[in-house]
């Protein structure tokens, strides 16, 4: 398959693209795509934040040390605006919510986990969820998602709903058995401050029309641009 990396946007001091799945988002062994962009745009690029590997969807890169200093400084104090949509296995109780859980991060294992109570390394994850829609496919239900972060924890999506017994299709590190197609996360909506004007800026990108987004009709998607 083809890296489909996309520059949406670009200026002297960032760029937004999309991030492929399977491709890393700070450089390393691999394709990454601090190498992907310094190959297609030239120059120095500074990762800013974070997008997992198998997921997909918008990410920002600062252009200068200077604008990197400053969108981290975002990104730590959590004030950018990050959404997503995902397919889940079976269908929630409610059409919309908050979860709330503490996370263990097992770095040994690059895995994270939903724990009873707060001790060393356990941080609280935070996000909210409305449905967007369910199908089923060979007998099984699936639902799709919008996801608003509160706080940005490793796996988090992927092991809050995974605890929940709704894993995200094609995600087989936390227990989905339909390791067919990619990790249906998709990064869709990225808002954030210009590190130079602070002007707020943002942008919305929908998924490719492919299993598992094409299961669910395009306006499913559309009132999530506003």
């Amino acid at each position: 398959m083809a890296i489909d990396m996309r520059i949406i946007f670009e200026e002297k001091t960032f760029l937004v693209c999309v991030k492929p799945a399977g491709v890393l988002s700070q450089a390393g062994a691999g394709e990454n795509m601090p190498a992907l962009l310094r190959g297609a745009v030239g120059g120095e690029i500074f990762p800013v934040h974070r997008l997992d590997t198998p997921a997909s969807g918008l990410m920002v890169f600062a252009k200068t040390a200077a604008a990197a200093a400053a969108l981290s400084r975002q990104v730590s104090a959590g004030d950018t605006e990050k959404e997503y949509f995902c397919v889940t296995h079976g269908t929630p109780e409610n059409d919309g919510g908050t979860l709330t859980d503490l996370l263990f991060k097992d770095s040994r294992k690059n895995k994270s986990y939903v724990v009873a109570r707060p001790r060393r390394g356990v941080k609280e994850a935070r996000l909210s969820y409305t449905l967007l829609g369910a199908t089923a496919r060979e007998g099984s239900p699936y639902s799709l998602m919008r996801i608003k972060l509160d706080t940005g924890r490793t796996h988090q999506i992927r092991v809050q709903f995974a605890s929940r017994r709704m894993p995200l299709a094609g995600d087989g590190k936390y227990g989905a058995a339909d390791n067919f197609h990619t990790l249906a996360l998709w990064s869709c909506r990225l808002g954030f401050l210009h590190p130079e004007s602070g002007e707020p800026l943002s942008f919305f990108v929908p998924p490719p029309s492919e299993a598992p987004w094409n299961w669910f009709p395009p306006d499913a998607y559309a009132f999530a641009e506003n």
